[in-house]
């Protein structure tokens, strides 16, 4: 946890509604969240962030998931209703708040690829065939990972190959290849990219990685992670609080964070 920008995205909001709440971090280690499940009901701890390795962990140990949350198998956020934990899972709408406002692109009736198959990008193939995707084909080095990924979007899910990026309305990279111990690398061949298409990576540190450079060079409108982890953050605070998030606290909070290192 000790990594999680979430106290000060968080800290930030609560601050700018004058609400009298804290967000801190806690160290749980791995094997250990059913026991921070307990703490929280014990301590009457309105809500709750959840990083890796906890997610699909704590999918089992709150009382009741959201339709995301339970499609995942994976909780980022815990949110107390009454008596009951109820396990969100705010990525996937996060995601697509955060295109929307960033690109102004719409999901329905359009031809998606999402590259990778991790958590992240498990909950971008689900929302975008919540959002009306024509089709969310997914590219992974994995076959079997790239088909259960692709198998969250229903009729729509497709196993992709990399050729298949060139013929995509949005590209989604949400792998891991260009964050900053991997500076200068790029997940897939970019002369696949054209103008017309929207490329979306989950990365936000770099705020540039070689292939937003390189997408950018090729006239695609771009975006990068830090809108999705502004937007997902701004849902749980809403689920906690019931207040409309200050989105552009809550930015300029972890933009300053990120400058400093």
């Amino acid at each position: 946890m000790r990594h999680s920008l979430s106290p000060t995205v968080q800290n930030a909001a609560f601050r700018a509604l004058d609400l009298d709440w804290v967000f801190v971090a806690f160290e749980v280690p791995e094997g250990r969240a059913g026991g921070a499940i307990d703490a929280v009901r014990a301590l009457g701890i309105d809500g709750l962030s959840v990083t890796m390795p906890h997610k699909s962990a704590v999918a089992t140990a709150v009382d009741r998931l959201s339709p995301d949350a339970s499609a995942l198998g994976a909780v980022n956020c815990v949110v107390r209703r009454g008596d009951e934990l109820v396990g969100e899972n705010t990525d996937g709408s996060g995601f697509l708040a955060a295109l929307a406002a960033d690109t102004g692109f719409e999901p329905a009736g359009r031809r998606c690829a999402v590259v990778g198959a991790g958590g992240a990008a498990r909950a971008v193939v689900l929302a975008l065939a919540r959002a009306g995707a024509e089709e969310v084909r997914v590219v992974n080095r994995t076959p079997d990972r790239a088909e259960a990924a692709a198998s969250l979007a229903g009729t729509v899910g497709r196993v992709g190959a990399e050729r298949d990026l060139a013929g995509a309305d949005l590209i989604v990279q949400a792998t891991s290849v260009g964050m900053a111990d991997r500076a200068g690398a790029v997940p897939f061949d970019p002369d696949l990219l054209h103008p017309g298409q929207v490329l979306a990576e989950l990365i936000y540190q770099p705020a540039e990685t070689a292939l937003l450079a390189a997408a950018r060079a090729r006239r695609l409108t771009v975006a990068n992670g830090l809108g999705m982890l502004v937007h997902q953050a701004a849902i749980a605070f809403e689920h906690w609080t019931g207040q409309s998030a200050p989105l552009a606290t809550m930015t300029a909070a972890v933009s300053a964070r990120l400058a400093a290192g």
